[in-house]
């Protein structure tokens, strides 16, 4: 298996380059399950686009603290390669900005938060199982965002749920499969997270964060879920040799 791994983070400050990037979170996070697979990573703020999606078994689409309603280019590229993706059959996995890019570019819409800005940890029941989850009714994971899907696309379905947030994951078919939330981010990026970001909010954000950590987070439990989703057999799925691509290799 060679996956993209499309990385919209625009965070470039000090606390950025003193933790591991995105790229470097989601190769470990597929290596710890699938040691075998080939992760490329483009930096699609930066321009870094891959030449071609046929050399993909699957692409995930990572956070950011960027909007997916922001007008900038590369924002417009990533909707088109989502929808040309999903037009040739290329599974994709979203997580938080990618979870609300892949709704938007497919047809749904994306807004505020009703609440307040969503901090540290949260639970996802899970409300429809899909045959690639381990049919547990519920998964806590990383969070952080002050966006949501207000409606999703056509074809999709809600398979979770949290408190705030109707459409904590969704899917199409076998063709998408996105959470709100962040399976990439360990226990330790998530603490330091909220110690860096918690003081630009209201105090109660940082109380409610800290005291959400405290119930774990399960990352490696999604990043199954993932490998499992990616892995399902396509029939209509492109069949070039992947080795070719020129992308760059996450090692």
């Amino acid at each position: 298996m060679h996956i993209g791994l499309l990385v919209t983070n625009t965070d470039d400050s000090d606390f950025a380059a003193r933790h591991p990037r995105d790229a470097e979170k989601f190769a470990t996070l597929l290596a710890d399950v699938r040691p075998t697979w080939g992760v490329s990573a483009f930096d699609l703020p930066k321009g870094e686009f891959p030449d071609g999606i046929q050399w993909f078994d699957g692409f995930v689409i990572g956070g950011s603290p960027a909007s997916v309603r922001d007008d900038t280019a590369w924002i417009a590229r990533l909707m088109d390669l989502i929808r040309d993706a999903f037009a040739t059959g290329i599974p994709m996995v979203g997580a938080c900005f990618g979870h609300q890019a892949i709704a938007q570019a497919l047809g749904g819409t994306v807004g505020h938060s009703p609440g307040p800005f969503v901090l540290g940890a949260a639970d996802t029941t899970i409300t429809a199982p899909a045959a690639w989850m381990d049919g547990a009714g519920h998964i806590r994971l990383a969070a952080a965002h002050g966006e949501q899907v207000t409606a999703l696309p056509p074809g999709a379905e809600v398979i979770g749920t949290s408190p705030g947030c109707p459409v904590a994951a969704y899917r199409i078919g076998d063709a998408v499969f996105a959470t709100q939330y962040h399976p990439e981010m360990t226990p330790e990026f998530a603490a330091a997270l909220v110690e860096e970001f918690a003081p630009h909010f209201p105090a109660e954000v940082g109380i409610a964060a800290r005291a959400a950590l405290q119930g774990g987070i399960e990352g490696p439990r999604f990043a199954e879920w993932m490998a499992r989703f990616l892995e399902l057999p396509r029939p209509g799925q492109p069949t070039q040799d992947k080795t070719a691509s020129k992308s760059i290799t996450v090692t």
